[in-house]
């Protein structure tokens, strides 16, 4: 699935990395414990996410997950954001919660990382 598909899927807003739409990504999980996503297979994967801090996108780096959304609105402030931009991750906000963005993603052919998230 193209990054773009998610964006329209989730009905999401891109916040950095509109270039990188055409990204495939392989999986999806959803989680706020950044240790959940080292200890499992991010590899160009979705990362959804409530937690607003610049160790998403650390995490998300050396996870090597392919786009990362921010779900319930959240939206990163300036600082966080220029960490967002130096990786070149692309990032969404979805207004949907961490369940819906999940099922709409799982609902629409996206599945999850060897159920480890």
């Amino acid at each position: 699935m193209k990054v773009s598909e998610v964006r329209d899927i989730l009905e999401a807003t891109v916040l950095a990395g509109e270039e990188q739409l055409h990204k495939t990504v392989v999986a999806a999980g959803g989680a706020d414990l950044m240790s959940d996503i080292l200890a499992a297979t991010a590899k160009d994967a979705v990362l959804l996410t409530g937690l607003n801090t610049e160790h998403v996108f650390r995490t998300g780096k050396i996870a090597e997950v392919g786009t990362i959304v921010f779900v319930r609105g959240k939206k990163p402030d300036e600082k966080i954001m220029k960490v967002a931009e130096t990786y070149g991750i692309p990032v969404l906000s979805t207004k949907c919660s961490l369940f819906v963005a999940s099922g709409r993603l799982y609902m629409n052919g996206l599945r999850g990382l060897d159920g480890s998230w």
